[in-house]
């Protein structure tokens, strides 16, 4: 049943939300303005509406999320899918090639607008997308709103929805190419790459008629260093790189990497802290890898499972589509998104992070093997799995684009072959490495933690719940003797001690249920007894000294089911791991697989975990060990408890880094443009450089390399200190960013030490600058998740961005759409239990100080990021001290002033480059 394909858009009113009010166009083309709580009025009770993301409309509006209207992002993702759109008015226009729209009213009469171009396009290309019907179909069964126009788009008739199965239209998953094994590469050479050498690869890369960078190319042959063959075993190469902003470090080190890796048949790891350097860099590889189908052999990007799509975890919530038929949306925008991406990553790459707000967060989480419950070669499409797909491209690659803590992760797994196939590493934003490794070498015994390992063991019981197969039903059929029976039993048992479902609502109600309860129920009790911000909104935490009778009791029967654990899952691996050695001829090549990859999860899911937490059991009413700190917490978030446990880290994590990660390669880089922090003391920065990224713990000292900006930081940026605004009143605090924000015209990134200021300062000044044409965007304020927001942010130049201190790295923005930064406060160190042991150990306020100065060298750094830029940086606080302004380049300007005149001087330094532009 074929028809010819037709616009077909059904009339409706379009709704634009801003801070103060709303544009309303009239199915006739009339433009009204109305109040938030008239629009909200009108999306309940009338006809569904145009907007451009349902969830964030609603919430600007104060209203409950529409159940039915014409979401242009959805439509977008269904024509699009994969490909980017800054989900606002003017980023929809510029992705479909409209006119970028002014106002309110501008933005009102664009949606509908594109509506039509998007249908058009379908038109045109439906043809060429057979699976585009199919999926229509699917979703048009869950009452897609959208469905009756991109059928008829399509050339489809809707009551062929009905005559498939729920299912179909979904199953994307057997389009998807299978990749086959391959032979074992063989071991990497280890020839060297000399620093002329990689002078010329970047010279190459950059193409004749670059601008001369002499500082990028001392870079380059700098970092070489690491790629020499290793002298002696366990002392590494190491070279620490600090190249200032603009030196072009990405191109810099990836050089040398790239020439490596082709002499020598082997990868070289390149490890960046976020997501968004990641991407960078595999935008940067177009330049040496230009022809796609060679990237994709040579790079591959690789994160932890948990980022990746899981289509077993798709197929089996496809097949919930008859018993809930409003899933068939979002999981048929999904669909679309499985058959057009590049490699699966749902939290980065061509993934829109806003599809997450308009699919359900928690919902997409379900699609990602975030609990290992992977039964790999069992699994029906394992020879399309992406992560494996992954894992096979990586083994093979020139260059590995990671992050730190699937590095880390998976070197103290012996994942990672270390010295191997594996022998050069690049550390960038290495000024995150202590962090990485605080996370990736610490222990929680927490309710979390333990229930997610019930449940991995367990499965979901008595839920009936899908994929939520525990230990048992993914490994009975490889267990072979009565031996390996028995001890399955026994750690299956030992994992009804664990907490289990509704463990929350137990311990708030004095009831716990089993040995891991009871300790918890102790220690949330000490916990607020002991805390003297009880009421507040934020987590809590107490020293473990002195725990008291109760706890101590409820520990040792919690060390006593650990060390159970431990032994049984030990005794399963063994006996399984035998199988491979005594069952070599008999077992086929995928039950070697599975036996393997269980082998392993048992090992570092269940043996190191069990052996850690009945030792933090052990340790109560004794010292805590000397290299660890320990403490008692409840996570909490605006009041309400989250978890509870105890937590156990390293007071300096860069040991087991150096030992697990560094020690084994041959050659490391770790660099940023903030590795030293600017005490004014030259050797004392490198020293606590070298302290932090590990290298205090290796035999030979490594190698110092610093490369200035070649920014005139002098010239492009002024810094203020605002001295009579009380940063403690909140009054005074949202004058000053509504003001400094109005004096930048936009382009203003506030950054706040704590959420609540953050909050209160939005709902001050929103309405204000929406009628100066600034549009206000706020982390924990708009529905829109963080990756989204920045997005806006760098596409809108006359927009602002809140958000807190911590997102300063995952800020980059480039041009004009960042030329201010306001700090609320000077970013002293939280001064939790962690940090007090480790202020200790480091070197009292030198440490406090060391921190807080790379905290405000990377804010300042997001503010020049091209040659052209130019900024502010503003702080409202008049007690910064002195010793901090080395966080600044030397030579910038650094001025105690008034608010009134740091405004006057903000705008007219501003509005001069802009002149001069």
């Amino acid at each position: 049943m074929c028809a010819a394909p037709i616009l077909h858009l059904e009339p409706a009113p379009a709704l634009v939300a801003g801070v103060h009010d709303c544009a309303w166009l009239t199915p006739d083309g009339e433009l009204e303005r109305l109040s938030h709580k008239e629009a909200g009025r009108r999306l309940s009770r009338g006809a569904p509406a145009y907007v451009l993301h349902a969830p964030a409309t609603a919430a600007r509006i104060g209203a409950k999320a529409p159940s039915r209207c014409y979401d242009l992002l959805e439509l977008f993702a269904f024509v699009a899918p994969a490909q980017f759109c800054v989900p606002t008015p003017r980023g929809l226009a510029e992705a479909l090639h409209l006119p970028v729209p002014g106002g309110l009213e501008d933005q009102a009469i664009l949606l509908p607008k594109a509506a039509q171009r998007l249908l058009r396009h379908l038109i045109a290309t439906g043809d060429r997308d057979p699976a585009a019907k199919r999926t229509a179909l699917a979703m048009a069964r869950g009452g897609w709103i959208w469905a009756p126009s991109v059928l008829s788009a399509l050339g489809a008739d809707p009551e062929e929805a009905g005559l498939r199965a729920p299912v179909s239209g979904l199953d994307v998953w057997k389009d998807l190419p299978e990749w086959q094994e391959d032979a074992p590469p063989p071991p990497p050479g280890d020839l060297a790459v000399e620093p002329a050498e990689a002078r010329s690869r970047l010279a190459d890369l950059l193409g004749e008629g670059a601008e001369a960078r002499p500082s990028q190319s001392d870079y380059a042959s700098a970092v070489s260093a690491i790629f020499q063959p290793r002298r002696d075993e366990g002392a590494p190469s190491i070279v620490l790189a600090e190249a200032g902003t603009g030196v072009g470090k990405t191109l810099g080190y990836i050089a040398p990497a790239s020439l490596w890796a082709e002499r020598n048949e082997g990868p070289v790891w390149l490890s960046t802290y976020t997501r968004n350097l990641q991407h960078q860099i595999d935008g940067e590889l177009n330049r040496l890898f230009p022809d796609p189908k060679v990237k994709e052999k040579r790079v591959v990007v690789r994160k932890g499972r948990e980022n990746y799509l899981c289509l077993l975890n798709l197929e089996e919530t496809a097949r919930t589509v008859a018993a809930s038929p409003g899933e068939a949306v979002p999981l048929g925008l999904m669909a679309r998104w499985t058959a057009a991406t590049r490699d699966g990553d749902m939290t980065g790459g061509d993934f829109p992070a806003w599809l997450i707000d308009l699919t359900g967060g928690r919902r997409l989480s379900s699609l990602t093997d975030r609990r290992g419950e992977c039964v790999y070669t069992a699994c029906a499409h394992y020879s399309r799995c992406f992560i494996e797909r992954g894992v096979r491209r990586s083994r093979r690659a020139d260059l590995v684009v990671a992050n730190h803590a699937l590095v880390m992760v998976q070197a103290a797994r012996g994942a990672l072959d270390l010295g191997g196939r594996t022998t050069r590493l690049v550390f960038d934003e290495g000024h995150h490495v202590f962090d990485a490794a605080d996370s990736a070498f610490s222990a929680h015994l927490s309710g979390q933690e333990t229930a997610e390992l019930r449940r991995w063991l367990r499965g979901a019981e008595g839920t009936g719940r899908g994929r939520a197969r525990g230990l048992k039903a993914r490994c009975e059929d490889l267990l072979g003797d009565e031996t390996n029976r028995e001890h399955l039993e026994r750690v299956l048992r030992a994992a009804a001690g664990l907490p289990g479902e509704g463990w929350h609502g137990r311990l708030s109600d004095g009831r716990p249920s089993g040995p891991l309860e009871a300790f918890l129920a102790q220690v949330r009790r000490a916990v607020y007894a002991r805390s003297s911000e009880s009421d507040g909104p934020f987590g809590l935490e107490v020293e473990v000294s002195d725990p008291g009778p109760e706890i101590l009791e409820t520990a040792l029967a919690v060390r006593d089911l650990f060390r159970d654990m431990a032994a049984s899952a030990k005794g399963l691996l063994d006996g399984m791991a035998s199988r491979l050695s005594d069952e070599a001829e008999e077992l086929e090549t995928a039950e070697k697989t599975r036996i393997e990859q269980i082998c392993r999860s048992l090992q570092h899911r269940v043996v190191d975990y069990a052996q850690a937490a009945a030792s933090m059991a052990d340790s109560l009413g004794q010292a805590t060990p000397e290299q660890f700190v320990e403490w008692f917490d409840v996570a909490r978030a605006d009041g309400r408890d989250l978890d509870v446990g105890m937590r156990r880290h390293w007071i300096d994590p860069s040991f087991p880094f150096a030992e697990t990660v560094l020690i084994n390669s041959h050659g490391a880089l770790v660099t940023s443009a903030t590795l030293t922090d600017g005490s004014g003391d030259a050797e004392a920065d490198w020293k606590s450089a070298e302290r932090r990224s590990g290298t205090d713990f290796l035999p030979a000292p490594p190698v110092r390399a610093r490369v200035p900006s070649p920014f005139d930081y002098p010239a492009h940026t002024r810094v203020f200190i605002v001295t009579d605004v009380n940063k403690n009143d909140g009054g005074q605090v949202a004058a000053a960013y509504r003001a400094l924000f109005r004096a930048a015209g936009g382009g203003g990134l506030g950054l706040f030490t704590a959420i609540s200021r953050l909050r209160g300062v939005y709902n001050r000044i929103a309405e204000d600058l929406e009628a100066d044409g600034i549009d206000l965007l706020a982390q924990h304020v708009d529905a829109l998740n963080l990756p989204t927001l920045i997005d806006m942010f760098r596409a809108d130049p006359h927009s602002c961005l809140l958000g807190t201190d911590a997102i300063r790295d995952g800020v980059d923005v480039p041009g004009d759409s960042l030329r201010l930064i306001v700090f609320d406060r000077v970013p002293w160190p939280r001064p939790t239990i962690l940090h007090k042991a480790r202020r200790k150990h480091f070197g009292g306020k030198e440490y406090d100080d060391a921190l807080t100065r790379l905290k405000l060298k990377q804010a300042f750094g997001r503010l020049i990021r091209r040659g052209d830029d130019r900024g502010i940086f503003v702080l409202l606080d008049s007690r910064m001290p002195s010793r901090l302004l080395g966080a600044f380049p030397e030579g910038v300007a650094v001025e105690r002033i008034g608010l009134k005149d740091a405004v006057e001087k903000t705008r007219d330094f501003l509005n001069a480059g802009a002149e001069n532009g």
